[in-house]
């Protein structure tokens, strides 16, 4: 059975009268939670398109990018979408929601804020409104403000590219310990380590971006930390 089928399932109580919302309750659990991640993921999209009053063919582009949509199920994902803009529920309730279906990971909330960033770039510009939104979903999801920071300064072209952000230290911190985190972060985001958490085959495509940026991040930090340990002293 197809993620799209479950997921033409799982919606079935819409036409019972039941929110969008509703039924992210009744996805809590695995394996129906890969369900409710690719829901949550598209309903929040769709209410941050609202945020910037467009939905742009590039943003769609992305949805398919992300989830591997095909043909045969484009339809239902562009209901999904549009259910999730016409509902009456704000996205604030659905970040509620959705925080309460992963409470016990929330690495899973972190892959959703990193497919929420990536839909929100597809267009080439970072509106203020989706800044808005997304740091106040981030606050819902539990993240702190350095996760936030961190996340946008990955994404966001003309976000300051501080790699401490990027690796979630603070400027000063002692190069081995740097190292230690720098190891942390790339044995959590392994493949691996990701499937043994029953992440989504979706939120493991968008962690290979965050592979990139974690090591680039790690690699500008010791190389300046190189830099400095060899440069020659002034007398």
């Amino acid at each position: 059975m197809s993620l799209w089928t479950r997921i033409t399932e799982a919606l079935a109580a819409l036409t019972q009268g039941e929110s969008l919302a509703e039924v992210f309750d009744r996805l809590r659990t695995p394996p129906e939670r890969s369900v409710g991640f690719t829901i949550a993921v598209i309903a929040l999209g769709a209410k941050m398109a609202k945020a910037d009053g467009q939905v742009t063919r590039d943003e769609v582009a992305t949805f398919r990018e992300v989830f591997q949509i095909a043909a045969e199920d484009e339809a239902q994902a562009a209901r999904v979408f549009n259910l999730a803009r016409q509902d009456i529920a704000g996205y604030d309730d659905y970040a509620r929601r959705i925080r309460a279906m992963f409470s016990d990971d929330p690495e899973t909330l972190c892959d959703l804020m990193e497919g929420l960033f990536h839909i929100a770039i597809a267009d080439g510009f970072y509106h203020p409104n989706e800044d808005v939104f997304l740091e106040e979903v981030s606050r819902i999801f539990g993240q702190s403000e350095a996760q936030f920071r961190s996340l946008r300064a990955r994404f966001v072209e003309d976000a300051p590219k501080d790699p401490h952000e990027v690796l979630g230290v603070a400027p000063g911190t002692p190069m081995e310990d740097i190292r230690r985190i720098w190891r942390r972060l790339v044995r959590d985001n392994h493949p691996d380590a990701m499937i043994a958490r029953g992440v989504p085959q979706e939120a493991i495509r968008l962690a290979e971006k965050r592979m990139i940026d974690i090591n680039r991040a790690w690699e500008d930090l010791s190389g300046k930390a190189q830099a400095r340990d060899h440069a020659p002293e002034h007398v």
